[in-house]
């Protein structure tokens, strides 16, 4: 197998005359670069990738701490975040972590040691001031509002939707609301704005028997249709943490016989579309998409995007142009 001394003997030119026109760093003539490359041809000679990562100080490789993929959320983030990543020749690793405190520390001291250029964090356990001090050893953006800590972050502003959500719910005269989480509130950014905004548009929060934890699939919101069906009465309307749970929500009531309550899911997806039901759009794609970018760009330089969502009503999709619409 060649070697880059194979290469800087054949060509006549020094190895770090070699290895700045394999790396694009540095100046090297038009005549050089174009003998170098016509030897590398000839002999073969592929770089030594950890090498040339040592050299220039970079892995182009971004970890990606996610807890699961079973929440639509993390898999529309996650596009996001490999579309983007294709875009600019860069490899993800992806960090599966179930909220474990000390996984997700193992993460961090992989990028310590520099296993690679950044972090994207969709979602954790650890709590951000413990996250914070990581961010000397490389970028890490964060998937959520991170308030005054010095992490950059791409969220979405759901709080206006929500209040969207459940203002038009109040003027339909609609009080007995069911609300469906992944996790408690105090623990889930998510949780805690969704009744932050229930509790400023209805001046109360919704009885204990009318939240439910712990649901992120199908199937546990078929099991939360169950639960509500035997613990409440007079149920109006369930306010759920995604489209496909309540779609999972909805089927129990089918399958029962039961009259549907009305239902509003997360995250625009095509189960929410094919009911025609409303939705919350946090625009998660283009949330991954922009914290690629974020971890490419940031540097040193601490910043905080916050981007639109949006309470959809009429939830379809357009025919002629084979997208969804509002």
């Amino acid at each position: 197998m060649a070697t880059i001394r194979d290469v800087a003997r054949i060509s006549g030119y020094s190895i770090s005359t070699i290895s700045r026109a394999i790396n694009q760093s540095g100046y090297v003539s038009k005549a050089a670069q174009l003998k170098i490359n016509r030897v590398i041809h000839d002999l073969d000679y592929v770089p030594n990738a950890i090498a040339r990562d040592l050299s220039t100080g970079r892995t182009h490789k971004i970890g990606v701490i996610l807890p699961h993929i079973r929440d639509p959320y993390f898999s529309k983030i996650l596009n996001g975040i490999m579309d983007a990543a294709f875009a600019a020749d860069y490899s993800l690793i992806l960090l599966p972590s179930e909220y474990d405190e000390a996984l997700e520390m193992h993460y961090l001291e992989q990028l310590k040691r520099k296993e690679y250029d950044g972090l994207i964090i969709t979602s954790h356990g650890i709590p951000l001031e413990r996250l914070e001090k990581y961010n000397q050893y490389g970028p890490i953006v964060c998937c959520e509002d991170t308030g005054d800590t010095q992490l950059s972050s791409v969220f979405s502003d759901r709080e206006s939707a929500y209040t969207a959500a459940f203002k038009w719910l109040k003027q339909k005269r609609i009080e007995r609301i069911a609300l469906l989480f992944s996790r408690r509130a105090g623990v889930s950014a998510t949780s805690s704005i969704t009744l932050k905004t229930f509790a400023q548009v209805y001046g109360r929060l919704p009885p204990d028997n009318f939240m439910i934890t712990g649901i992120s699939t199908p199937a546990a919101g078929y099991l939360a249709a169950e639960k509500l069906v035997k613990n409440t009465t007079d149920l109006q309307y369930i306010f759920g943490n995604g489209d496909d749970i309540i779609s999972g929500v909805r089927q129990y009531y089918v399958d029962q016989q039961l009259p549907v309550p009305g239902l509003i899911g997360q995250g625009h997806q095509i189960s929410g579309v094919t009911s025609a039901i409303p939705t919350i759009d946090p625009h998660f794609y283009e949330i991954g998409g922009q914290a690629l970018q974020l971890v490419l760009e940031s540097g040193n330089n601490i910043r905080k995007i916050k981007m639109h969502s949006d309470f959809i009503i009429n939830n379809k999709i357009d025919l002629t142009s084979n997208t969804f619409i509002n």
